[in-house]
């Protein structure tokens, strides 16, 4: 693919482009640093002027990677750095015969500073989303259906089921039809989002306990898992302090069966298994500590390898029907379990 149309087809993308991924990202900008260095080699005159430039960018990747996470002026520091390196490289007189691995390497900088400029057009589009979103956690999203609820009733304890796209798929009342079970799932969310919307969709809805399955997201977005972890443990907070018994479910396993159907369907790039495994094993020990239900969907979810069975979920990330089949069973019995354990849900382990 020329550059040009490498351009084109980029531009036509951005709209609906999400920024990399920091792994991704920092790979992207390592390399973009190797090409410099190594480009130069083939000229004193470049490896000379060109030494500024190489080391400002070099700075730039040391200090993002320190913070652990893209920071849109150091991209955009980056970005010039490296872009006024390969400018340097056109003017510079090239020694002849020049080599062509040199040429090779030049030409791949090149295209490295395109998808870095669109890179660092999605970091400020996302910002600038977060800023001016008027309703960043989608209040809105059930406000109405919340007005129009009636009040629980004493002989069937209403639970509300927390979560991301994974819950909003799953038809509650279709698995639980004789329970007052509430689906408060917003596709795509946080727990810094679910975090935003407890008093709205779970507090003010006075449930005998709340069903939290998050953390795939906030995995996707790079947010720490210290970050994650507090948000977690400030969503039990609430709901303790509203004697509402909260109870936690493991992240769900992801795979890359599928991907050969669909490239977006290779799923662990985004979601490592190990950060997977990782949160789920602080998710388990905060509940211990806390005397929480944990809601281990996992091992009925994964194949002996820790991903999801093939057939139990169709793009690798979301459960199909049957993979919400074996669910089921598994929330039933927390529930149950929170529920009936509700009058002591604000002791905790000492």
């Amino acid at each position: 693919m020329t550059r040009f149309a490498f351009a084109l087809l980029l531009v036509a993308r951005l709209a609906d482009a999400r920024p990399l991924s920091n792994p991704d990202a920092f790979n992207l900008y390592g390399r973009m640093v190797q090409l410099m260095e190594t480009a130069a080699v083939s000229s004193p005159e470049l490896a000379r002027a060109g030494a500024p430039l190489t080391e400002n960018a070099r700075h730039a990747l040391r200090t993002m990677r320190e913070l652990g996470r893209q920071h849109a002026s150091l991209t955009y520091s980056f970005f010039v750095n490296a872009r006024a390196f390969a400018t340097l490289a056109d003017a510079i007189p090239k020694p002849s015969p020049f080599p062509a691995e040199a040429a090779r390497q030049l030409d791949e900088l090149r295209d490295g500073l395109l998808r870095i400029e669109g890179n660092l057009q999605q970091l400020l589009d996302q910002r600038e989303r977060e800023v001016r979103d008027p309703d960043r956690d989608n209040l809105a999203r059930y406000r109405e259906v919340n007005a129009n609820l009636p009040p629980p009733a004493a002989s069937r304890p209403r639970v509300v089921f927390l979560g991301d796209s994974i819950t909003d798929l799953w038809r509650l009342n279709e698995y639980f039809p004789d329970h007052d079970f509430i689906n408060r799932g917003i596709g795509g969310q946080t727990t810094g989002q679910m975090l935003g919307r407890m008093k709205a969709d779970v507090l003010d809805l006075k449930p005998a306990a709340v069903l939290v399955l998050a953390g795939t997201n906030d995995i996707a977005r790079d947010v720490p898992l210290a970050a994650i972890e507090n948000n977690l443990s400030m969503i039990a907070d609430l709901a303790e302090a509203h004697q509402i018994a909260p109870a936690f479910a493991s992240v769900l396993p992801v795979s890359d069966y599928h991907k050969d159907a669909n490239p977006a369907w290779e799923v662990t790039r985004r979601r490592p298994p190990e950060t997977i495994r990782a949160l789920n094993a602080w998710i388990q020990k905060f509940c211990a500590e806390r005397n929480y239900v944990y809601v281990d969907y996992f091992p009925a979810l994964a194949d002996s390898s820790g991903m999801l069975k093939a057939d139990l979920g169709d793009d690798g990330l979301h459960p199909n029907a049957a993979g919400y089949r074996l669910m089921a069973p598994v929330a039933l019995a927390a529930v149950e379990k929170a529920v009936t354990a509700a009058p002591q849900k604000g002791k905790r382990k000492r």
